[in-house]
C-alpha cells in the first residue's frame, strides 16, 4: 500500500477515536481539490442539521480559495447558531490542520461557534 495512503488512514482514524468519546455535535469537513464542504451532524445518529459548500458559492476573478473557505466557515457558524448549536467538536477527517481547513475553523470561531 502507498505510504501516503497508510498516513492518511491512521490520521482520520486516530482522529475519530479521539472524537469518540466527546458528546457534542460534529462539523465534519471534506475537501476535495476544488471545494471544500462542511456539515454539522447530530450528536446521537449522526444525522445532518446544517451543511453548506463552496458549491453555492459564485467565485469572482481574484478569489483565492483561501478566502471561498473563510465564507463557508462563516455561513456555516450562522447556520449552526441558526439551529441553536453553539458547540460543536471539530472533525477533520484525514487532512492536516492547516491551509483552508484552519482558515474555515478560524472563520467560524469568530462567528461564535466554539470547538
Amino acid at each position: 500500500m502507498n505510504k501516503d495512503k497508510v498516513r492518511f488512514d491512521r490520521r482520520k482514524s486516530r482522529i475519530r477515536k479521539k472524537l469518540s468519546n466527546v458528546k457534542k455535535h460534529k462539523l465534519l469537513v471534506f475537501r476535495s481539490s476544488k471545494h471544500i464542504y462542511a456539515s454539522v451532524l447530530s450528536e446521537e445518529n449522526d444525522k445532518t442539521l446544517c451543511s453548506y459548500s463552496s458549491v453555492k458559492i459564485t467565485k469572482s476573478e481574484g478569489q483565492k480559495k483561501l478566502d471561498i473557505a473563510k465564507l463557508v466557515g462563516d455561513k456555516i457558524a450562522e447556520l449552526a447558531i441558526e439551529k441553536g448549536i453553539k458547540e460543536v467538536k471539530f472533525d477533520k477527517g484525514p487532512y492536516k490542520y492547516h491551509g483552508r481547513l484552519k482558515v474555515l475553523a478560524d472563520a467560524a470561531r469568530e462567528k461564535g461557534l466554539t470547538f
